[in-house]
């Protein structure tokens, strides 16, 4: 009887081996077939979606303009040279404040209003990144969920990564993509408030300045350097009870104005209150930057000003470049850590070592390394 062969195939068979069920795949097949139509753009086709305001294509335009690598850095610049052409067709509106003044409130509210009205508008929301991990959160999408969801508005958020002021580096690039895409009103949210907020004001149009009335002595408000920049400053959350000393906290802003010298392009920054609870004083803010639009465009000084900005980009432009060329350099990573650390054992100053880094590049340059 053991002699015999045993059939592990027949059915009454002890030994009969059941087939497994086939381990399904780690990834989901519906991605993978949406991962297979994402396929590599060239510029003209992103020129071509962004022309045709194809707003997918347009967010994948920013990320190749916000993306770090050489290749999409060279593609990026492509895509905005071919873009030029269709910009400068938006009024650029910048708008700051301290945190919890309610910017992203008041730029839903505004921005409803706009679409309301015929405008496209597109949202650029900075969000300010960690100086520990580098990350941010990005969620300023879901403190504007009814401006998100409209078809004439676009949102996109971007980590400052760093940047002065709080504005992402690639902010300037981003609204000319943005104008290209046929979006007539391009508001800039930056984050805090403060000298340094010179960069926002560089790339608008208008500059507003959002202000608490009970945050304080309003006398703390008014700092040179913000004020100065500001074309209008609105007191928000003037409702109920807090009404009253929104207008008081006004103003005591329009007498500090006053004692300011005349603004270079003559105009009076206006100063009042409203409420992105109640929508009260939000036309006013944009009645503001049409009559600001209005009379700089007759007197030349609107035109003057976006010149002065294409130059300042110009300048950081050379700034950055030669930047990252000397960090990705023989010599930085030859030399910078050994110089790092002789500046931490006081053998040498940073000054000097600084200078003589400077040289052995451009020396290096001469060579053709």
């Amino acid at each position: 009887m053991y002699d015999q062969v045993i059939d592990k195939n027949n059915p009454n068979s002890a030994l009969k081996v059941t087939k497994g069920v086939a381990n399904p795949i780690s990834v989901n097949e519906d991605y993978l077939k949406r991962v297979k139509k994402r396929t590599q753009l060239s510029v003209d086709d992103y020129v071509e979606g962004i022309l045709a305001g194809n707003r997918t294509i347009l967010a994948r335009a920013i990320t190749l303009v916000e993306s770090n690598l050489y290749k999409h850095q060279s593609m990026a610049q492509q895509v905005i040279e071919k873009c030029l052409s269709a910009s400068s067709k938006s009024i650029r509106l910048g708008i700051t404040g301290v945190p919890g003044v309610g910017k992203s409130s008041v730029i839903e509210v505004l921005g409803k209003m706009l679409t309301s009205q015929g405008h496209k508008v597109a949202v650029l929301a900075i969000d300010p990144s960690s100086e520990r991990s580098g990350g941010s959160i990005l969620g300023d999408k879901t403190r504007m969920e009814l401006l998100s969801s409209d078809p004439n508005a676009f949102i996109r958020p971007s980590p400052s990564a760093g940047s002065l002021g709080g504005v992402a580096r690639k902010t300037r690039e981003i609204i000319i993509l943005c104008e290209a895409a046929g979006f007539d009103v391009v508001i800039v949210e930056t984050v805090g408030v403060g000298q340094s907020e010179v960069l926002a004001h560089s790339m608008v149009d208008f500059f507003l300045l959002l202000q608490l009335a009970n945050a304080g002595d309003e006398l703390q408000g008014i700092k040179r350097g913000i004020m100065e920049m500001a074309d209008a400053i609105a007191i928000n959350k003037s409702e109920g009870k807090e009404k009253e000393r929104s207008e008081l906290a006004a103003n005591s802003y329009r007498n500090a104005l006053h004692l300011f010298p005349p603004t270079e392009s003559g105009w009076q920054p206006k100063v009042f209150t409203c409420s992105a609870y109640s929508k009260e004083g939000i036309d006013t803010i944009w009645n503001a930057v049409e009559e600001y639009v209005e009379m700089t465009k007759k007197t030349g000084y609107f035109y003057q000003n976006r010149n002065t900005q294409n130059l300042r980009i110009l300048t950081e432009s050379i700034n950055q470049s030669l930047q990252d060329n000397f960090y990705q350099s023989r010599i930085a990573k030859e030399k910078l850590d050994i110089a790092k650390d002789e500046i931490l054992d006081n053998k040498i100053s940073a000054y000097i070592i600084a200078q003589k880094l400077i040289e052995e590049y451009f020396q290096s340059l001469k060579q053709g390394e």
